[in-house]
């Protein structure tokens, strides 16, 4: 049988449970995924022209843009003090996001700048 002790003991449990929640700032979340994709689309366009410059062709120019994806995801790890759920709401925002629209500047970049060095 349930007494009024009982039911303040939940209610202090529910009232925990309410402050353990994270809460998001819309406004903070919105500006670092802002940050997230600027800096993947400018470090592709920068990896794709050090790889049309260095003559990267195949698969040797795919591997340099993983690494320099790697690369931007540990330092945006790093930048957020490596306490990622301070910041974002997944481990997969600071990973995946911008991927793919990274990878299109830098094949972009990567062609033209092959095409000036060592086809013109």
């Amino acid at each position: 049988m349930a007494g009024h002790n009982d039911s303040s003991v939940s209610e202090k449990k529910s009232s925990q449970a309410v402050d353990d929640l994270p809460t998001f700032s819309v406004e903070n979340m919105q500006n670092n995924m802002k940050v997230i994709y600027y800096s993947r689309t400018f470090l592709s366009i920068i990896g794709g022209v050090i790889a049309g410059i260095l003559g990267f062709t195949g698969f040797a120019g795919f591997i340099f843009y993983f690494l320099i994806m790697a690369i931007t995801s540990v330092g945006l790890m790093a930048k957020a003090k490596f306490s990622v759920h301070s910041y974002f709401d997944s481990w997969n925002r600071i990973i995946l996001d911008g991927f793919l629209g990274g990878l299109l500047s830098f094949v972009l970049f990567w062609t033209f700048a092959y095409d000036i060095v060592h086809i013109f």
